[in-house]
């Protein structure tokens, strides 16, 4: 069973949802690119491995490590990007990386080689959802694609899971092995114009938004503030929303909570 496609009004008596806060140990590792696969023309999938992922901790899908690079000027850069898929039993990690932008992260993923080795530091915490939550309506664009792909992937069988993605063109399509009753849906928008919230706004008006969903937004931060606005016009309960600006158009390393 999916989300309804037409628009409706959101009743305001259901309790939110108790999100567990899980603080870790911050620790740096030093870790080697044993894999690289192209996901999509724009995103690239690089696997990791080494000793130092011994006792690495990811309870949720929007966690967050950082990538440390050395610089030009030998000050260090760090930037924030999703743990794809952690396996404890082989001892990898995946890490998604959009090819959206020339920052030197991504300068880093267009340029690996396995071999290479790579800096992590984190998760340092986790937001952990209640299995109640079964329900989710997941809002984003590319860079937001490695939380939502996990979500839909480690959702349970009775899990109805809709999500919205602006991409910039058809071959930017994924697609997700779940367990759960996905109804997945897609906008397409040249990367020029990835601070357009319009087709996400679009595609989000022709989606119902059930009693006891929980809605997770994700995008360039005025992408995002306009989602916001429009479930909250709809009178979603307070509790059932969480909004992060991933970056911020002609901004580096920039990002905005929204609460």
């Amino acid at each position: 069973m999916n989300l309804s496609t037409t628009p409706s009004m959101i009743s305001s008596e259901n309790q939110p949802p108790r999100i567990e806060r899980v603080r870790h140990v911050l620790t740096r590792r030093t870790l080697t690119v044993s894999a690289i696969e192209r996901v999509t023309p724009a995103m690239v999938r690089i696997t990791l491995r080494g000793e130092d992922l011994a006792g690495f901790t990811s309870l949720s899908p929007d966690d967050h490590v950082k990538i440390l690079l050395p610089s030009a000027t030998g000050e260090e850069e760090r930037r924030d990007y999703t743990p794809r898929r952690y396996d404890a039993e082989t001892g990898s990690l995946a890490i998604d990386f959009a090819l959206h932008e020339a920052g030197p992260a991504t300068q880093w993923a267009m340029n690996a080689k396995v071999g290479d080795e790579l800096q992590i530091g984190g998760p340092r915490g986790s937001a952990v959802m209640p299995a109640t939550v079964k329900r989710w309506l997941l809002i984003g664009d590319e860079t937001a694609l490695p939380a939502i792909g996990r979500r839909i992937e480690e959702a349970a069988p009775d899990h109805v899971v809709t999500s919205l993605v602006a991409v910039a063109d058809a071959g930017e399509k994924q697609v997700f092995e779940t367990k759960a009753s996905l109804n997945a849906l897609w906008a397409y928008r040249s990367l020029a114009f990835a601070s357009d919230a319009g087709p996400l706004l679009d595609l989000l008006k022709t989606v119902t938004i059930e009693p006891e969903t929980f809605v997770w937004i994700a995008a360039e931060a005025s992408v995002t503030r306009a989602l916001r606005a429009e479930v909250e016009r709809r009178g979603l309960p307070q509790g059932w929303l969480k909004a992060a600006g991933y970056w911020v158009m002609g901004k580096a390393d920039a990002h905005e909570k929204f609460d």
